[in-house]
This record gives C-alpha cells, structure tokens and sequence, in this order.
C-alpha cells in the first residue's frame, strides 16, 4: 500500500508535457509582441524590396531616392506621417497572433512525431525537419494571404497626415475586400511557393539554431531554463540566420505579391518573369535589396518571440503545475 501510494505521489508530482493548447497561447502572445515592436522595420524593407534603382533620375532639383534604410525610413516619415512606418500593422496584428501560434504548435507536433520511441529525444536532424514542416504550414494557413494585404498597403506612398490623400486601401479588412472583389480570392494565394519556401527554410534554420544553442548554453551552465536575456541574445542570433539565407526568394515574392493579377499568366511564367526582370534591368544586387532592415527587422523580432513565448509558457507550465498540486488534496481523500 505505501509502495502504491508513493508511486501515485510521484506520479502526480511529475510536470506534465505542455499540451498544444499551451503553445499556442504563448506563441499568439509572442506573435502580438513582435508585430507591436518591429513592424516599421518590415515597412522600410518593402519600400526598399519595391524601389527600381534604373528607373528614371529624378527631375532636376528634385532630392535623388535615399538607398539606405535609414534614409527610406526618414523619406517616409517626412513625405508621410511617423504612422506610415505602420501601414499594413493590422494585416499583420490580426495574422501574427495565429501565425506564432500555428509555428509553434506545428512545430511542436511535428517534433513530437519525429522524436525517438524509446527516449523521447528529437535529434538535431529531426528538429530541423519539424521547423520545416512548421514554415510551411504557416505559409500556407496564414502568412501568404497576410502578406499580400500588407505589401499591399505598404506599398501605398500617400500621406498619413492628410486627410484628403485618400488611398486605395483603407485598412487591412478593405484591402482583403477589395482584392478578392477586383483580382479573385486566389489573389490572396499569390506567391503561396515562394512563400512556403521561404518560411520553410526560415523556421529550419531557425528553430535548429536556437535549440542547438539553447541545449549547449543549459549543459554549460548546468540549468534547465535559461534567464530571458539569454533567450533574446539567443533568438536574436537564429533569427538572423534565415534571411542571410533566403533573400532573393523574398525579394522576388514581395515583387510578385505587389503587383496585380494578370488574366491567364501562370505562376511559374510570373516567377520567370519578375527574376529575369529584376536581373536584366536592376542587377543581380537587386536581389539583396532590403537584407539589411530584414535582418534588423528578422532577428529582434525572434529575439522577443522566442523570449515571450518562453516566459508566458512557464507562467502557463507554473499554473498548470500549482493548479495539479491543488488538485492532490481533494484526490487523497476521495
């Protein structure tokens, strides 16, 4: 009998494994950090990802086109508002939280599926077959329609300040609107490849870095959770690997995603056009246009994702845990 309930007793201690419930609430809250903090970065990199540099020169005495992100930055606050560097936050407020949700929940499932039957472990290979999985499921559920309608909006140069400057898009919901009644539904899907690959490669990298980095610093150091500036250094850090990575896939994405739809013109015949554009006329540099507001935009924001998500799942592990023991008294004396 002491033997049985002991081994209850141990039983009902132990953590329980955080449900998927738990990781999609930290990363929705997660999501909805990074979007609040970083979003005018992703503005500055769409500006500069859609600025042709062989077009035209300007007329004279007209200001020549700033090519750094700081001078794209300062031109827009200047011609347009400081809440121009925002355009397009409510396409990605409202497609951050299930997005951070859907990775890490994915991702989670994934691994868990991939892990070794007999131990648990998820090798380092299968950690970065679980990001990949979760890059794709994102791009596809949320994260292409999501950019379609910020590029959207971001790439709309009228002033924020004026109310007579009326654009073409309103908001993120008119811009949904609008798009699906001119172009079609499918619209929303435009770019859905190249965005599948670029999450995809993104979340692999990503994710196999960080859990790489996080397992070496916790043996180092001899814990099992590591102080939240260790997890935004360390975020930051794989955050920074994906787009160094990837960046003539998400220049030519965000060319595609910005344009109108052409009646009858495949997506392939689309892609093959704007690469060869942009290599004929602009030079293959072009392709690396906007890498540097990315990366500062890319590796701060996995810094606080990754350190969000951390904290807000050990407040929920915290509760969990506390709510079980509460639990165990009314149990014993049933």
């Amino acid at each position: 009998m002491a033997s049985s309930k002991s081994e209850g007793s141990v039983a009902a201690s132990k953590p329980q494994k955080a449900g998927l419930a738990t990781h999609l609430l930290a990363g929705g809250t997660a999501g909805l950090a990074e979007a609040l903090c970083c979003h005018p970065l992703d503005t500055i990199k769409v500006r500069m990802q859609l600025t042709n540099m062989r077009r035209a020169p300007p007329a004279p005495g007209a200001p020549a086109m700033p090519k750094s992100f700081l001078g794209v930055g300062k031109r827009i606050v200047q011609r347009e508002g400081v809440l121009a560097l925002y355009k397009g936050l409510g396409a990605v407020a409202t497609g951050m939280v299930p997005k951070m949700a859907i990775r890490f929940s994915s991702f989670e499932l994934y691994k868990s599926w991939l892990a070794n039957a007999e131990t648990g472990k998820v090798s380092t290979t299968g950690v970065f077959f679980a990001g990949l999985g979760a890059g794709i499921t994102e791009a596809v559920a949320v994260v292409t329609p999501m950019d379609v309608v910020k590029i959207r909006l971001q790439a709309q140069r009228h002033s924020t300040v004026d109310p007579m400057d009326v654009p073409k898009y309103r908001n993120a919901m008119h811009a949904a609107y609008t798009i699906i009644k001119e172009e079609g539904a499918m619209t929303l899907y435009k770019g859905v490849a190249l965005t599948a690959l670029r999450q995809a490669t993104n979340q692999a990298v990503n994710f196999t870095v960080y859990q790489e980095f996080k397992r070496i610093a916790r043996q180092m150091q001899g814990v099992e959770e590591l102080p939240s500036y260790q997890v935004l250094v360390l975020g930051g850090i794989s955050g920074a690997m994906g787009p160094v990575s990837n960046a003539p896939i998400d220049t030519i994405k965000t060319r595609i995603q910005k344009a109108t739809s052409v009646a009858g013109e495949s997506g392939w015949k689309r892609f093959v056009t704007v690469t060869r554009d942009i290599a004929q006329k602009e030079g293959y540099k072009a392709f690396y246009r906007g890498l540097t507001p990315r990366v500062l935009r890319v590796a701060p924001g996995q810094a606080i994702t990754f350190m969000v998500y951390e904290k807000v799942k050990s407040w929920i592990d915290l509760w969990n845990s506390r709510k079980q023991h509460a639990q165990l008294p009314n149990q014993k004396y049933a």
